[in-house]
């Protein structure tokens, strides 16, 4: 029985991961001016939020999912601060040696910030909650069954950046330094095109 939702884990988290959104371009543009373990950390960063959530969804947490609702609005201000800065620092950033950026304190870096850029989107948890209700997951629930649900989520998230990670990694070797320039530009045009479409949500 933990088995299927396991399965169905997995397949709900690679779902939920597939659109490219500002995550999935910062994920993008990591691995070709930076390398693919920093699009890797990016991955990761983002499946862990994706786990969070889900476990909110799953175990029936209702005074977290409650609180994040109630205070959506000064969350998504923040995450929509948070892609405007990010927009703007990669817009202006210069490709780098990306052995220069394989230390582990940067790797954290990148990996926490990922996290919380992630959670300044609370709509997500709402969205775990409507797909596990679609597939009939939230009924009779269990401990272990809703563990191994979200154990699947994380599995799932993880493999769809794994899988983005080695797409780019096969054209990284192809791009000059001018061409990682227009990266970093196109990817922060992007990113902060994703803080606007936040902030007119809230409208």
């Amino acid at each position: 029985m933990e088995f299927s939702f396991l399965l169905n884990g997995i397949f709900v988290g690679f779902a939920m991961a597939v659109p490219i959104g500002p995550i999935g371009v910062l994920c993008v543009r990591k691995t070709l001016t930076m390398g693919r373990l920093r699009g890797l950390i990016v991955g990761l960063g983002a499946a862990t939020a994706d786990l969070l959530f889900s476990i909110v969804a799953a175990f029936g947490l209702t005074i977290i999912s409650n609180t994040l609702d109630s205070q959506r609005v000064w969350i998504r201000l923040v995450g929509a601060t948070l892609l405007f800065f990010l927009g703007a620092r990669t817009f202006r950033a210069h490709p780098d040696d990306p052995k220069l950026h394989i230390n582990s304190g940067g790797m954290l870096r990148s990996y926490l910030s990922t996290v919380f850029l992630t959670l300044t989107n609370p709509f997500t948890i709402f969205a775990f909650i409507a797909v596990f209700a679609a597939l009939g997951l939230e009924k009779g629930l269990g401990y272990f069954s809703a563990s191994a649900l979200v154990t699947g989520v994380f599995i799932g998230s993880c493999l769809w950046f794994l899988f983005l990670n080695s797409g780019v990694t096969l054209f990284r070797k192809r791009l000059n330094l001018t061409g990682l320039r227009w990266v970093n530009r196109i990817a922060g045009i992007l990113i902060i095109i994703s803080g606007v479409i936040a902030i007119v949500s809230l409208l």
